[in-house]
Order: C-alpha cells, then structure tokens, then sequence
C-alpha cells in the first residue's frame, strides 16, 4: 500500500494565461490564498415549532484568489488588471493552482472558471526597511473544482 503523506504548502504553482490566445504559463508565486468556498446556512422557522430551526441550503459562495508575487517594472498582473480598468480587453480567464510534491510532480489541482482581476495592490514603501516590494492581484471568478 503506497504512502499517503502530507503534501508540503511550499511546492506549488499557477497555471494562467493572461493575454489573449496565448496558451496557459506555469507561473510561481510567493504565496497563493482564497482556495475556499462556502455554502450559506438558512435558518427558517417554521409556525407553531418552537422548539428547532430548519437549516436550508442557501447559495454558495467562492472566495477571491489571491496572488502575491515580487514586483518587477513589467509586471503582466498589472497590465491585466489596466485593460479592465480601461475597458481595452476584459478577457476573463480559467487557471489552475497546482500543489506539487517536493519532487515537483503535480499532486493535487484546483481549476477555477471565468477569472478576472478585481483588485491589485503593491506593499507599504519604508526606507527604514530592506525588503522586497510584493504585489496582490485578486482573481474573482465563478467557481472551483478540485481534481
């Protein structure tokens, strides 16, 4: 029977493809977050039981990805999340966030459906400090599967 460790959080990668018609990049990250969804509960009483709470199944709701990456002068998340801003291309993407054992071998991915850039922030500048600048790109979308 073969072994099913733990998988380490530090061995991952994105697969994206930011511009149109290009095919999908293996991108690395710092970090990658948001991997989580949720279903509303919907308490419902019903006339004359006092003594329970229906709970319902409301919708579900997807948390935005997160990306956080070392700044460079020609940052692609940026660019993307410009065209939106300007309305020049509002391509919406899928992608997938791949954990990789510490053989880099792909073992479990997440894929998410019709991404697009709602939010992008660069860290805090401070003279008094010696660390690299980090930018956050969140990816809202319309959903994930795992497998």
């Amino acid at each position: 029977m073969a072994r099913k460790d733990p998988l380490p959080v530090f061995c991952f990668k994105v697969s994206l493809s930011i511009n149109k018609g290009d095919a999908p990049a293996d991108l690395f990250f710092k970090s990658v977050s948001g991997l989580k969804y949720e279903t509303e509960v919907v308490p419902v009483r019903e006339g004359g039981v006092n003594d329970t709470t229906w709970q319902l199944v409301g919708a579900t709701k997807w948390s935005n990805i997160v990306l956080k990456q070392g700044f460079t002068a020609s940052s692609k998340l940026i660019e993307w999340r410009e065209k939106w801003i300007t309305g020049s291309e509002r391509t919406r993407i899928d992608g997938e966030i791949i954990l990789l054992d510490t053989a880099l071998n792909d073992k479990a991915k997440w894929t998410f459906k019709k991404g697009w850039p709602c939010k992008w922030e660069i860290s805090e500048f401070d003279a008094s400090k010696s660390e690299l600048a980090i930018e956050t790109l969140e990816i809202a979308h319309e959903g994930i599967k795992f497998g």
